[in-house]
């Protein structure tokens, strides 16, 4: 395993520094990195690292969650209010619908199964969004009208949106019914989300008021709750529906409303834990793509993947209606919905695994999103932001 994590902090780093010297993301190094050290390549990754591969993106993501909650001032969403609000549902609906259009005759594949497809690809990836929507923060860029705010609240929720009808689109294919009450578990996982983490945030406050303690301690404490958010909602979410990564972010953005020396100092160090989990979750993000399959696939995926993203752009721009956003400002807005990793990895193989037939289908297509949008976002984010948006510093 030490061998592993060597050649991983190695490579990766090593890859990562050349693409930024090429004036590309370092995140593509890293996915590069996965691929070559994967079970589908050079196979060097230890099998007892891959075995947890899930739990070590997880952990990343947390991370990253956290750092964006507390750099997620309530007065920047308040402001931008119901775009947020739209944009956590209307892009990726009509993504979904796109898939359920084209992917049939595209790839041969039932209805159905098509509407599974579009639930896995509607879902972007806020391992990739959040850390580019933070640089563009602490820049300045596009922060009087809360643009990049508003594209990491709506990343964040947008998942939970299509997870839920992934699942239940599932069931109806293994010969169950679409549960319209399903759909309720929406708004209520995002509720009860803020709601506890609101909470804890609230009482982590008062501890860190009544009670002296390092900086470190503190980031300890708050990893801590963030951890216990995302493995108790499982078994919460049988209850009641629940969602553990809306709570890190509204924990985080709770610390910075009611402590905000605390939350710029704790900030600036999980910037620095970030550095070393980026890593780990796009070497393991890049080691879970099968070239194999995303050879198989073909040009049909590619065209099904550009094809769907142009009906996410249709909705986008009908959730910005009325924002008095310029067209540039818009387009922006698309580009920072491009980019798809961490829940097609994570749930890509599902359908497979469940007996879905078109699973092969569905797991190829997975594994070209990751491919082709991943580093086609974080590129088009890295070159078109200063064109885009106003430098508000």
């Amino acid at each position: 395993m030490l061998i592993s994590f060597a050649v991983i902090l190695i490579l990766g780093f090593t890859l990562s520094g050349i693409f930024q010297k090429l004036r590309l993301p370092g995140l593509l190094g890293m996915l590069l990195t996965g691929i070559i050290l994967g079970p589908y390549a050079l196979n060097l990754i230890d099998s007892s690292i891959l075995s947890i591969s899930a739990d070590l993106r997880e952990i990343a993501l947390i991370v990253i969650l956290v750092r964006a909650g507390l750099s997620l001032d309530i007065k920047d969403l308040k402001k931008v209010g119901r775009p947020a609000i739209l944009l956590c549902f209307i892009p990726a609906t009509l993504e979904i619908v796109g898939v359920v259009l084209l992917a049939p005759p595209f790839l041969g594949v039932s209805v159905i199964e098509a509407a599974i497809m579009g639930a896995m690809l509607a879902a972007v990836s806020p391992a990739v969004i959040v850390p580019k929507m933070l640089t563009l923060m602490e820049k300045g860029y596009g922060k009087k009208k809360s643009i990049p705010q508003m594209i990491m609240a709506g990343a964040s929720a947008d998942d939970i949106y299509a997870i839920v009808l992934f699942t239940s689109f599932i069931s109806i294919d293994r010969g169950g019914s679409f549960d319209a009450l399903s759909m309720l578990k929406i708004p209520v996982s995002i509720l009860t989300g803020l709601f506890v983490g609101i909470g804890f945030g609230f009482f982590l406050v008062q501890v860190f008021k009544r009670i002296h303690m390092r900086d470190t301690i503190k980031i300890l404490l708050i990893l801590g709750i963030s951890f216990l958010f995302v493995g108790f909602e499982e078994y919460v979410s049988a209850v009641v529906p629940f969602s553990g990564l809306l709570a890190v972010m509204a924990l985080g953005g709770t610390v910075l409303k009611m402590r905000e020396v605390v939350a710029k100092r704790t900030q600036g160090k999980f910037s620095k834990i970030w550095v070393a989990a980026e890593l780990i979750l796009f070497v393991l993000v890049g080691a879970a793509v099968d070239i194999n399959a995303a050879y198989k696939a073909g040009v049909a995926a590619v065209l099904l993947i550009f094809g769907a993203l142009l009906f996410r752009a249709v909705g986008v721009v009908i959730s910005l209606i009325k924002t008095g956003l310029s067209f540039k400002e818009v387009l922006f807005c698309n580009i920072g919905y491009l980019p798809k990793a961490t829940v097609q990895a994570a749930v890509g193989a599902i359908p497979l695994a469940m007996g879905v037939a078109a699973g092969n289908t569905i797991l190829s297509v997975a594994v070209v999103s990751i491919i082709v949008t991943a580093p086609l976002g974080a590129i088009l984010i890295d070159t078109t932001y200063k064109k885009c948006l106003k430098d508000d510093v």
